[in-house]
């Protein structure tokens, strides 16, 4: 039998990586076997590891009580099938271990997809056991996989992100701040926040990165971290904090009496994650965006979520792939010792905010 490669992550020191190759697992009775063609490296993936014990991310794909196997978005291919709902050959799209395949157990199968039922999985966050047939995504074209696996994760993150504000009248502010805004998710979010009457959204980022904050045209202002002193303090405002740095969430808290609400979201800069002890205003509330999902799949099924998306998906990929000024340049990294180097430019977060690292081990252990 075949081996299988995955990137493990080391749980209490996520620079660290090792890559592991084991022998394949034999496929259970009801089981299939996906051979994973690409997936995309982010901060997200970042904001995974440094919360994979808190958040649970580990435990999707576990490994060991030291090593993770890392968590990504992207493509893959049923290679192997003992289970009736899914045939060899078919194109799948969902969460996957940075790895060459993956064995899923597959229940609740519908045209569109289906739900990793494998007994491991059945107490986690939903949301990330549901895959999708590309054949039958409202969400997918042909020929577009790389902008797909980089931008619609981290898209429908903060299209929730936005729907959850607007479901909260946006705590009664007229300002939203966003930090680390030449992050995917942060411009995600941007992107929509940007059609909501009365609300201004304001982009704070490094100053290196300004100019292309600027050219995406999701922020009404953007202003560089050394430049927080122009905000309108007496406005009523949120902060969306995607950067995870305590420095910056303290001042912009000192700096804005009348914030309303201030959530945690992702953590980029993640060298200066701290606790919110001492902040003046309101005490920062996690928002895990799954719980946004569940409450919009109880409202509108999970076909009408995904056909608000869809909608609003294909306008952000039309603007994202402008020929005159594409947001994303494509980096493609082949085998694991590539997949290492990328993850480790990732991790650093020093790159050009328009590069996107796509990742393949899927010829490793073949």
């Amino acid at each position: 039998m075949h081996s299988t490669t995955r990137l493990n992550i080391e749980k209490r020191q996520i620079a660290n990586t090792q890559l592991d190759t084991l022998p394949a697992v034999a496929l259970a009775p009801g089981q299939a076997r996906l051979q994973i063609e690409r997936v995309a490296l982010t901060a997200n993936n970042i904001s995974y590891a440094a919360t994979g014990d808190l958040l649970q991310y580990w435990q999707f794909f576990p490994v060991d009580a030291t090593w993770g196997s890392l968590p990504a978005w992207g493509f893959a291919r049923v290679s192997e099938s003992l289970c009736e709902d899914l045939q060899v050959g078919e194109r799948i799209w969902g969460f996957l271990p940075v790895a060459s395949e993956l064995v899923v157990q597959p229940v609740k199968a519908s045209a569109h997809g289906f739900t990793d039922g494998i007994a491991h999985r059945t107490k986690l966050p939903m949301v990330y056991n549901e895959y999708m047939r590309c054949a039958a995504d409202p969400m997918h074209r042909d020929g577009y996989e790389d902008v797909e696996a980089l931008l619609r994760p981290l898209f429908s993150t903060g299209w929730l992100v936005d729907d959850y504000f607007f479901d909260n009248q946006f705590f009664g502010a007229e300002v939203a701040v966003i930090s680390s805004a030449s992050s995917k998710t942060a411009y995600g979010t941007a992107f929509q926040m940007h059609q909501r009457a009365g609300v201004e959204v304001v982009g704070l980022t490094a100053p290196r990165n300004k100019a292309f904050v600027a050219s995406l045209g999701c922020y009404h202002r953007v202003l560089g971290y050394d430049e927080l002193d122009q905000l309108q303090a007496q406005r009523p405002s949120v902060y969306l904090d995607y950067a995870g740095d305590a420095a910056l969430r303290q001042k912009v808290h000192e700096h804005l009496p009348e914030l309303r609400h201030s959530s945690s979201i992702g953590a980029s800069h993640i060298e200066k994650i701290g606790g919110s002890s001492g902040l003046p205003g309101p005490k920062p509330q996690f928002l895990f965006v799954p719980h946004q999902a569940a409450k919009r799949v109880g409202e509108w099924g999970l076909a009408g979520l995904m056909q608000r998306m869809a909608q609003d998906w294909q306008r952000l990929t039309a603007r994202a792939l402008d020929a005159a000024q594409p947001w994303i340049q494509v980096q493609n990294h082949e085998g694991g010792a590539a997949t290492q180097a990328a993850y480790a430019t990732v991790l650093a977060g020093q790159g050009d905010a328009r590069l996107g690292h796509i990742v393949s081990m899927a010829n490793e252990g073949a």
